[in-house]
């Protein structure tokens, strides 16, 4: 098993940046690749950034610019530096660690709301 905890969200103003922080602990040996998902309200849960166990990272469209998804090794946390952020960045942000390739086995964080005034 694998738990993660998720810090850092909060209300800000638009333009403005702000942190998450996600802490793994457990059977982390097993994961190859962590990343963070949003879900507003009446939408479907959408990847955010993924980074991968060699470093490799994934950002959607959407964020690709303004969010940088890192992670230290020694901490066994994953952050999401979170810039310029818009209104329609508002969402519980959810940590995501995976384990797997052929049968992919996902764990979640509680989640962190996240919201952006205009």
């Amino acid at each position: 098993q694998v738990q993660l905890v998720e810090s850092g969200g909060g209300l800000v103003q638009a333009g403005r940046s702000l942190r998450l922080s996600c802490a793994a602990s457990g059977s982390i040996f097993s994961i190859n690749a962590m990343g963070w998902y949003r879900q507003a309200p009446g939408k479907e849960r959408e990847l955010v950034a993924l980074i991968t166990t060699g470093g490799r990272t994934t950002y959607a469209d959407s964020v690709n610019g303004r969010f940088t998804i890192s992670r230290d090794n020694a901490k066994n946390t994953v952050y999401l530096q979170m810039n310029s952020l818009k209104p329609e960045d508002t969402a519980v942000y959810y940590c995501n660690a995976r384990r797997g390739s052929a049968i992919v086995i996902n764990y979640w964080g509680q989640g962190t709301q996240v919201t952006v005034s205009s």
